[in-house]
């Protein structure tokens, strides 16, 4: 797993936060302790700032904790202790540091990112994933270096907990902006082949088909589409028979050639036959290409297999209500909705459905659902935030 901004990347990456998630240029005022070898705040701070320009981390480390102690609400040396301790590999303690920090500037974007960081590396990964997306969220300004660190840590966090859908606007990012290199290709290769794991835990025998199908995924995500068409011809050609290879590819053909997408997804079925969403991409393109009839028994089998998920749900009720089974169809799409209640979609497809059947009520209500939660969607979100 690489490890970003090392080798003094960092301390030149965040030496100079700017702006509203700028730690502050003058200390705060506070008390403190006597002061420790009769060195005052003002002289601790200088000493400290030249050792950290200079590169002197330890030195630096230990200067800037003595005038914390005197300055215990110092937004500014609780900044760089904290990045000096992460460039030190002392995750725990520059954790700390950050949380300190955050206490003082809650809306610091760079400092939650990298708060995540920390926890990524001590094993906490249910608050480096929280911190991660905050500090997206609120934004890291101009620092490219900090900003793809996170969001290729956020992807790995992603990818680990099996949230596979949720890590690809990450890693689509990553191949779009930053340099293809083994640690992305295998994020990308786990992610695409679902394999709930970290890329240090890929075991060696399958390393060559992960890193196959990473480079297939990161050409097509970065938009290299004959390139990527190679990489998936020669990762078919060696893997024909493994899980999930046909289903990427086939996704990836349904855009631009839908009949070669729809036999991929086909050839998946034969490997997996209860591969859950090879069936209902099956269907949504079927749907999409006007043939509801095509469309109803792989969403039924959908749903068979997945009777919990929104989707299968929504797919057949789709299907049986253009083939004018109203009832049956609209059950599905209620049941659908049920399940994904905050979904536009769910909510779009069922008002359609109880129009046709001339429940007009029904149909209004549900259009203003649909409507209200169209609208929040479309909120903008904050600049430079994750999304």
């Amino acid at each position: 797993m690489r490890r970003p901004l090392a080798g003094g990347l960092l301390l030149a990456a965040l030496a100079a936060p700017s702006g509203a998630q700028a730690p502050s240029a003058r200390p705060a005022p506070g008390p403190g302790p006597t002061r420790p070898s009769g060195a005052s705040f003002e002289e601790l701070a200088r000493q400290a700032s030249t050792a950290r320009e200079a590169n002197r981390i330890d030195e630096a480390v230990r200067l800037y904790r003595r005038a914390l102690r005197l300055r215990s609400g110092w937004d500014e040396g609780l900044w760089y202790l904290g990045t000096l301790l992460y460039e030190a590999d002392r995750f725990a303690e520059a954790r700390d540091a950050f949380e300190r920090f955050l206490a003082l500037k809650p809306e610091a974007g760079p400092g939650w990112a990298l708060r995540g960081l920390c926890e990524f590396r001590v094993k906490d990964y249910p608050a480096a994933l929280e911190h991660l997306r905050k500090g997206l969220e609120l934004g890291l300004g101009g620092n490219a270096e900090l900003r793809g660190a996170a969001h290729y840590h956020l992807a790995l966090l992603y990818v680990k907990a099996g949230q596979f859908g949720l890590a690809v606007e990450p890693l689509t990012l990553l191949a779009r902006t930053e340099p293809e290199g083994p640690s992305l290709v295998e994020a990308v290769g786990l992610m695409l082949l679902r394999q709930p794991l970290f890329p240090s835990e890929i075991p060696e025998a399958r390393k060559d088909l992960v890193r196959r199908a990473g480079r297939a995924g990161t050409l097509h995500l970065a938009r290299q589409g004959t390139e990527a068409q190679e990489a998936f011809a020669r990762l078919i050609e060696a893997y024909p028979n493994e899980p999930w290879v046909h289903y990427v590819h086939g996704i990836f053909l349904l855009k631009d050639d839908p009949a070669k997408g729809l036999a991929e997804l086909r050839k998946e079925l034969e490997v997996q036959p209860d591969n859950v969403l090879a069936h209902l991409e099956i269907a949504f393109e079927l749907l999409r290409q006007g043939d509801p009839a095509g469309a109803k028994g792989p969403a039924a089998r959908a749903v068979e297999l997945a009777p919990h998920l929104f989707a299968a749900r929504n797919a057949l009720g789709r299907a049986l209500v253009a083939l004018g089974e109203l009832e049956p169809g609209i059950r599905e799409l209620e049941e659908s909705a049920r399940l994904a209640p905050d979904s536009p979609e769910m909510h779009f497809a069922l008002a359609l459905a109880y129009a046709r059947a001339g429940r007009r009520e029904e149909a209004a209500r549900a259009r203003a659902t649909f409507a209200e939660l169209d609208r929040k969607r479309r909120e903008p979100h904050r600049p430079g935030g994750a999304r």
